[in-house]
């Protein structure tokens, strides 16, 4: 599953929606609704992420924070480290090779310190 498609499911059954009501709403097949949710399907589109917000009735933070899910929930990314250096190559590769290894809980952790060191 994606961040993307968790925070969806969840939207969704907070207001009792079913999967079917969003395919109609947004003209799409019940079993892409579903593929967005698990993730087996790419990034949704940044037209079909407004149609949802406007779907579920999310403003501002809400919205925003969906379009940012969006954003980080392909399901297969790829790291461009061309021009970087050696570590960075070396980190890409090391993270690529060893994700499937990694808890939920590691990988918030090495999240959330990438974050905080991008800010700085």
């Amino acid at each position: 599953m994606t961040p993307f498609g968790a925070r969806m499911r969840e939207w969704r059954r907070k207001y009792s929606l079913t999967q079917q009501q969003q395919a109609e709403f947004l003209g799409v097949s019940k079993a892409y609704i579903s593929a967005l949710e698990t993730g087996t399907r790419g990034q949704p589109s940044a037209v079909l992420v407004d149609q949802i917000c406007v779907w579920l009735g999310l403003i501002w933070d809400d919205a925003e924070e969906l379009k940012r899910l969006a954003s980080l929930s392909h399901p297969k990314p790829s790291i461009d480290v061309r021009n970087h250096s050696a570590e960075a190559v070396y980190l890409a590769n090391l993270l690529a090779q060893n994700i499937n290894r990694l808890s939920a809980d590691d990988c918030r952790e090495f999240s959330d310190e990438i974050e905080r060191r991008a800010k700085s």
